[in-house]
C-alpha cells in the first residue's frame, strides 16, 4: 500500500522551501519517494511507477507493478542530489542485478520495466491476469528496450560510480542499435523475437549523448548528438522530435525533445523556451503539440529550465505542480483524467489490431515527482 504524505506536511514543506530555508532532505517529494522506498523491505529494489490501488481499466492493470528503468533512474539521481546515496544505490543494484540476471539475454540489455519490488534473480517482469484470456499476460513494450531508458541508467550508474553495468549496456546499445545517423529507437515484442525498431528520437539521442559523454566514450557520444542537431529546425529555432522508419523527419512538437537538449547542453536557450511557449498550455505544458492540458513531468523539467534562464515563468509551473499532489506525496501525471501524447506504445503485433495510443492518466505519477525535486533542488541530471 502506498505511503501517505500528508497534505498538510506538503503544503508546509513546500512553504519552507519558498523561503528559502529547507535542506535538500526536507523537500516533500524527496520524502515522498524515501516513503515509498521504505515500504518495499530491504536490499535492491525498484518503485513503482504510477501509485495505483484496485484500478479496473487497462492502463491501471498493465501498470500496477510496472517498475519502468526511466523512472527509477530519475528517482536514484534525485536520492543522490538529496544527499541519499543509500537509496540510490540500492536502486543502481536493482538495475545491475536484472541487467545481470536477465530470463533470456545476457547481452548488456535492460527491459523497459521490471516487477516492482525487491530484485529477484532472475529478474522478475511485470505482468497482469488477462480475465478474458485466462492466463498470465505481459506487456510488449514493458518487455522490451528503448535506448532512452537504458541512456538514463547508464546516467545513474556512472554517478553511483558503477562503470562496469554502464558500460555494458553502453555495448549493448552501440552494437544492437547504431544507426548510420544517430542510434535507434529500440527493440519491442515478446521473447526470444523483438522486432528492432527502426525510428529515432532527438529525446532518446540526447539521452545517449549525455550518458556517453559523462562516461568519456566520445566517439558514441558525438555520434548521438550529431543525430540531435540535425533535428534542428533553423526556421522555428527548435528540435524536431526525430524521424520515423522511413527516415522522414515527424515535425511534431514533444516537451523532451524541444527542453531536453538545452538541458544537456545541446541546444541553446532560446531552443528551449520556443518548445516551451508553443507547448504552454496556462501554467504547464503539454507532451506535445497533440495535448490539449497539462502534462505534470513536462510541466517540472520545464521549471528547472526556466529557472536555469532565470525566468520567472518557472514559478507559476512550480505552484501548478504543487497543486497537483496526491495523498501520498506524489505528483500525478496529469491535470486532466487523460492526456494525448500523439504518440503509440508501439506497432502492432498482429493482423487487424490497431497501434495502441501512448496516453498519460491522472495518476501518482514516480517520474513527474522526480522531476519536481530535482527542479525545487535546481539539479540537472543531464548537465555536461
Amino acid at each position: 500500500m502506498p505511503i501517505t504524505l500528508t497534505r498538510r506536511s506538503f503544503g508546509a514543506g513546500v512553504a519552507v522551501l519558498a523561503a528559502g530555508a529547507a535542506r535538500a532532505a526536507e523537500v516533500p517529494y524527496v520524502q515522498a519517494v524515501l516513503g515509498q522506498m521504505a515500504a518495499l523491505g530491504d536490499g535492491p529494489a525498484l518503485l513503482n511507477s504510477y501509485l495505483i490501488e484496485g484500478g479496473s481499466d487497462d492502463f491501471d492493470l498493465t501498470q500496477a507493478n510496472a517498475a519502468y528503468v526511466y523512472d527509477n533512474a530519475l528517482a536514484g539521481l534525485l536520492l543522490l542530489a538529496a544527499g541519499h546515496r543509500d537509496a540510490a544505490l540500492r536502486i543502481g543494484q536493482a538495475l545491475a542485478l536484472a541487467q545481470a540476471h536477465d530470463r533470456k539475454f545476457s547481452d548488456g540489455r535492460l527491459r523497459n520495466a521490471y516487477a516492482a519490488g525487491v530484485m529477484a534473480t532472475p529478474a522478475k517482469l511485470p505482468g497482469f491476469w488477462d480475465a478474458k484470456a485466462g492466463r498470465w499476460a505481459e506487456d510488449p513494450y514493458q518487455l522490451g528496450t528503448d535506448t532512452g531508458p537504458v541512456a538514463w541508467a547508464m546516467l545513474l550508474w556512472a554517478a553511483l560510480g558503477m562503470r562496469a553495468p554502464a558500460d555494458d549496456a553502453g555495448d549493448f546499445i552501440d552494437a544492437a542499435l547504431r544507426a548510420p545517423h544517430g542510434y535507434y529507437g529500440g527493440l519491442y515484442g515478446f521473447d526470444p523475437s523483438q522486432q528492432r525498431l527502426y525510428w529515432q528520437s532527438t529525446e532518446q539521442n540526447t539521452d545517449l549523448a549525455a550518458a556517453f559523454r559523462i562516461l568519456g566514450r566520445a566517439e558514441d557520444a558525438g555520434h548521438a548528438r550529431g543525430f540531435v542537431q540535425a533535428m534542428f529546425d533553423t526556421n522555428l529555432h527548435r528540435f524536431d522530435s526525430g524521424c520515423g522508419p522511413d527516415g522522414a523527419v515527424n515535425h511534431l512538437l514533444a516537451a523532451d525533445a524541444g527542453i531536453w537538449p538545452y538541458l544537456a547542453g545541446l541546444g541553446d536557450a532560446a531552443s528551449a523556451l520556443a518548445a516551451i511557449e508553443a507547448l504552454r498550455r496556462g501554467d504547464g505544458i503539454g507532451f506535445s503539440d497533440a495535448s490539449t492540458s497539462i502534462w505534470l513531468e513536462g510541466t517540472a523539467f520545464s521549471a528547472l529550465a526556466l529557472r536555469k534562464m532565470g525566468n520567472g515563468l518557472a514559478d507559476a509551473f512550480t505552484a501548478t505542480i504543487g497543486a497537483n499532489v496526491s495523498p501520498e506525496g506524489y505528483v500525478y501525471a496529469t491535470v486532466a483524467p487523460m492526456l494525448s501524447t500523439g504518440l503509440t506504445v508501439g506497432p502492432a503485433l498482429q493482423n487487424n489490431i490497431p497501434e495502441l495510443a501512448f496516453n498519460y492518466y491522472r495518476r501518482p505519477s514516480l517520474s513527474a515527482t522526480c522531476w519536481a525535486g530535482l527542479a525545487v533542488l535546481g539539479t540537472n541530471p543531464l548537465a555536461p
